[in-house]
């Protein structure tokens, strides 16, 4: 099986002090199914933006780690293509459904994945096979 993972998930892991469910559950899974969203990439870019001008040190703590992380998942990490964007937008009927998550719950679906996320409440009703790795070790 293929796991999309969270940017919340992904983040969590690499915590000195992570939930160790979190971690338990991402090192009992090959680290070839283990995939990315681009999305998360921007969500960590962001953050790491947001810390430069109030903490410049830690900025660079997960510059690193970011480095750390494109290397490692450099060939499993995946776009939001059109075929995406027309799951994403059938998923949003009747109502939205927050955005980043829903892309990447998009994602998961086309590309026939377990989308790996602590907010399995935002996109429950997608449809999209869920695990929370904070609640259960799969």
């Amino acid at each position: 099986m293929k796991y999309l993972l969270d940017t919340n998930v992904i983040f969590e892991a690499r915590k000195p002090r992570g939930a160790e469910r979190v971690k338990r559950w991402i090192s009992s899974v090959p680290v070839e199914d283990l995939y990315l969203s681009v999305l998360t990439l921007g969500e960590v870019r962001r953050g790491i933006g947001l810390l430069e001008g109030r903490d410049p040190v830690q900025a660079e703590v997960y510059e690193a780690w970011l480095t750390t992380v494109l290397r490692d998942y450099a060939d499993r990490i995946i776009p939001v293509d059109a075929e995406t964007a027309e799951e994403w937008g059938r998923m949003n009927v009747p109502g939205p459904v927050p955005v980043v998550d829903s892309l990447m719950a998009a994602t998961a679906r086309v590309r026939n994945m377990t989308f790996v996320t602590r907010n399995t409440s935002d996109v429950a009703r997608t449809g999209v096979r869920l695990l929370n790795p904070f609640e259960s070790s799969g």
